[in-house]
């Protein structure tokens, strides 16, 4: 049977890059859509520079977030290299919008009639690196007989289909409650910010596959944070929305009740 050939060059970067820290706590930070970087052999699957600087190919700022909180927390972090357009890795590969034909108003022509080899090549060279690695920093954050948390950074856009939304950051989860709730009383707390619970998308959506498939199956602490991309969209941004989030969470991450497997 005759193979694709390799989807990435050897001089592009690896499907994910991994900052290693002298980690404070046995927790993972994560960043499924941290760049827009699409393999030279798709040719920008067709789409236009100007819509691969938008949301629809990043989640604008949260790739920079995750660093900032990394070097905040001192925790390690696994983030993508590639564009949600080319594989998302935070859906299903049985997902329709696994592999994206529109995002909103915008067409991908890249993607279309994508066949199961095409979509094959993707996952195997980007898409299943990026899971491989987030396991990898999970077991050896565990090694030391602690259930390592887990913390997804997104961003999202100040206005959807028409209607402005109101929040700064949303918390998203399902079942366990352990960090997010506190982490939704704390930041609440804070004078002028405006807290979504579940808000604008709700963690217990099954599109939410790399906490799902990672951490809650597992009975690791989790929680999904959305931050609005029009706070975090400039270096000030990212460092005051990031300082502010790390400081919710390094009390947080002290609870040694955190670092056990949740049986619901």
């Amino acid at each position: 049977m005759n193979r694709m050939p390799p989807l990435l060059g050897a001089d592009e970067p690896a499907p994910f890059e991994v900052i290693e820290v002298e980690a404070a706590h046995a927790a993972l930070i994560v960043c499924d859509h941290a760049a827009n970087r699409i393999p030279a052999a798709l040719q920008d699957l067709g789409v236009s520079p100007a819509d691969l600087t938008t949301h629809f190919a990043v989640d604008i700022g949260a790739g920079d977030v995750a660093r900032h909180l990394s070097r905040r927390l001192r925790l390690p972090a696994v983030l993508a290299c590639y564009s949600r357009l080319v594989v998302d890795c935070n859906r299903a590969l049985n997902d329709s919008s696994a592999f994206p034909v529109f995002m909103e108003h915008m067409m991908v022509p890249g993607n279309q009639a994508l066949d199961h080899a095409a979509r094959q090549a993707r996952a195997e060279a980007l898409y299943w690196p990026y899971h491989h690695g987030v396991r990898a920093q999970l077991m050896r954050l565990a090694a030391g007989g602690l259930a390592p948390p887990m913390i997804a950074i997104h961003s999202f856009t100040p206005v959807f289909d028409g209607q402005e939304r109101p929040w700064h950051l949303g918390v998203l989860w399902d079942k366990d409650p352990r960090l997010p709730v506190p982490l939704i009383d704390a930041l609440t707390g804070v004078e002028g910010v405006i807290v979504g619970d579940n808000q604008p998308y709700s963690g217990k959506h099954p599109h939410d596959f790399t906490i799902d498939h990672h951490a809650e199956a597992e009975g690791l602490a989790h929680v999904s944070l959305e931050i609005r991309q029009d706070l975090i969209d400039t270096p000030a941004g990212v460092a005051r929305w990031g300082d502010l989030l790390a400081e919710a969470l390094a009390p947080i991450l002290a609870d040694r009740a955190l670092y056990d497997y949740w049986t619901s």
